[in-house]
């Protein structure tokens, strides 16, 4: 891959989130991450300063990733990982760099919760596809870009139905299903059914990864 990816080839489309409904469930975005944040804020600097006296600076991490209509924004999570590198001057794997307070905050999805700044911006919903990588963007099927016809999301779909537990293919057809079935009541269902896997603890990451593996390419035929 170049690193360079073709236009968005449903810039002209519409998705169910257009028009009053559409505003309606940002409107209720901003209110609810306006409102945890407020109810969350001590848990904030908490973890904050966790992070700080374990890892140092930078408390956050920050990385560019392809929001509605592949526009590219800044997402911001807890850092879990530290600096570690072997001999070569070489970043060890991600599994080896994730420490310990990393794996509890992990564990816990806590490490997402700066993404409510995203959701304040509009740059992410609370319930939407998750926002991937830009250099996954030359390796989507032009059917799987249809996940960027709506806001990214701090949790989704695919999240509640295996995580990162499931394949890429299956995680895109979740993406696919919610883009196509969008409704106030599904994203209710999502966020319910958010905590309580958040609380169990399921599909935190694939065997031997600190997530799960990056996505070459569907092996859809």
């Amino acid at each position: 891959m170049t690193g360079s990816k073709s236009a968005f080839p449903f810039a002209g489309a519409r998705s169910r989130q257009d028009g009053i409904a559409g505003a309606v469930k940002r409107i209720c975005d901003f209110a609810a991450a306006l409102l945890v944040l407020i109810l969350i804020s001590p848990l904030f600097l908490f973890i904050a300063l966790a992070i700080r006296i374990t890892m140092g600076s930078p408390v956050l991490f920050r990385q560019r990733r392809p929001g509605f209509r592949e526009k590219i924004f800044t997402l911001y999570k807890f850092r879990t990982m530290d600096e570690r590198k072997d001999a070569r001057g070489n970043l060890l794997p991600d599994q080896e760099r994730l420490t310990g307070i990393g794996k509890l905050v992990r564990s816990l999805s806590l490490d997402e919760l700066p993404q409510l700044f995203n959701v304040l911006s509009g740059d992410l919903s609370l319930v939407g596809p998750r926002p991937l990588l830009i250099e996954y963007l030359d390796r989507y099927e032009p059917e799987q870009r249809k996940r960027h016809l709506v806001r990214p999301g701090i949790t989704g779909w695919a999240q509640i139905n295996g995580r990162n537990a499931i394949t890429w293919e299956q995680k895109f057809a979740y993406d696919i299903y919610y883009v196509e079935h969008w409704s106030l009541v599904l994203d209710l269902k999502i966020l319910a059914m958010t905590v309580w896997k958040v609380l169990k603890r399921e599909g935190i990451s694939q065997e031997g990864e600190a997530t799960m593996e990056k996505f070459k390419g569907s092996r859809i035929s």
